[in-house]
């Protein structure tokens, strides 16, 4: 689960994102099977119970990729160019985010993008306080989606930061279209640390997303309360249950919200029927190898410059860069399947 993550709120307030989410829960609550897209977990609430996730005993993607942050800090900074600004997507709580600003001094500007916008101010605000040399832009807005730059920047040399495996969110060929869209917003020569999940076993996989606390099963449910919350829905929560299961044929964990009974629940103006057992899919979470992330960056343009993992392989940090004149085999889609 990760933070693909954190795509909904950009203006919570604004009827243009209510209507977005409302256009969204209903196609995905009338499709078959059902769905909702993940980038409704992180409103404020939401985002608060990821944060208690990543600190969890059996959650252990937060400390391997900070292990290797910590450990590679100075390698990292030295790819980033003199007078750059670092783009991150989906900045969320920016705890891994201060291990690079605090060696990457010659940094010029920080420009965290999410979605969530009240969580990416009072991160900004924290974040001004602590390196007031680095200018701090925040942008609320979808990571996903095409969005501007602030004015500032257009003409600094770019760096992105995408760390959190959030990557593994989306479907791979979704992964390489996003990998090409962060392309274009950082531009040609620029360089891309990406954290990725690796292969592991699957019991290790089983215990991250299914822990002792039911934090996670908090999140998950979560969901539903946001659209009780924004949308007038009448989800009784305790119909459902947190779902988390790995799908090695894919080489993905995913998430589900399964109902405990038949029932049938009203979300805005549709009768929306569940049969007992049935579930909503809310996360996909894929794990790579090493090989097979480094084929999606191929194809999606861009060229491993190095890679770093944890002491026990279970992560891996990318840096990517972008040739300053496109490589013709990249043009094709090139994509490669997780695992």
């Amino acid at each position: 689960m990760t933070a693909l993550a954190r795509k909904t709120s950009a203006i919570e307030t604004s009827s243009a994102a209510t209507s977005a989410f409302a256009a969204d829960v209903v196609a995905g609550l009338t499709a078959s099977p059902k769905r909702l897209p993940p980038k409704y977990f992180y409103d404020s609430i939401g985002s608060t119970l990821f944060e208690r996730i990543t600190s969890l005993p059996e959650y252990y993607p937060t400390r391997c990729e900070a292990e290797i942050l910590t450990a590679h800090a100075q390698d990292i900074a030295n790819l980033f160019p003199p007078g750059a600004a670092l783009v991150e997507f989906g900045s969320g709580s920016s705890s891994k985010t201060r291990i690079v600003l605090s060696t990457a001094k010659s940094l010029a500007a920080y420009v965290p993008v999410d979605i969530s916008a009240e969580f990416l101010r009072r991160q900004a605000d924290s974040l001004r306080q602590e390196y007031p040399a680095i200018a701090m832009l925040p942008v609320a807005a979808d990571f996903s989606k095409p969005f501007s730059l602030p004015e500032t920047v257009e003409m600094l040399p770019r760096a992105g930061f995408f760390p959190g495996s959030t990557i593994g969110n989306f479907e791979p060929h979704e992964a390489a279209a996003f990998l090409r869209h962060a392309g274009r917003i950082l531009g040609r020569g620029s360089t891309f640390i990406v954290g990725v999940d690796l292969v592991k076993d699957p019991q290790v996989l089983q215990k991250a997303y299914n822990d002792s606390q039911g934090v996670t099963a908090q999140f998950n449910l979560n969901l539903l309360a946001r659209i009780n919350r924004e949308l007038g829905a009448k989800f009784h929560l305790d119909a459902f249950e947190h779902h988390a299961l790995f799908n090695r044929e894919r080489s993905r964990i995913e998430m589900h919200l399964a109902s405990l009974k038949r029932q049938r629940v009203r979300v805005c103006g549709e009768w929306i029927e569940f049969r007992a057992g049935e579930t909503i899919h809310t996360e996909n979470s894929y794990k790579y190898s090493v090989e097979s992330f480094g084929a999606l960056a191929r194809g999606a343009g861009w060229t491993t410059t190095a890679v770093w993992t944890d002491a026990d392989h279970y992560f891996s940090v990318h840096a990517l860069s972008l040739p300053d004149e496109p490589d013709a085999g990249s043009a094709k889609s090139g994509e490669a399947k997780a695992g």
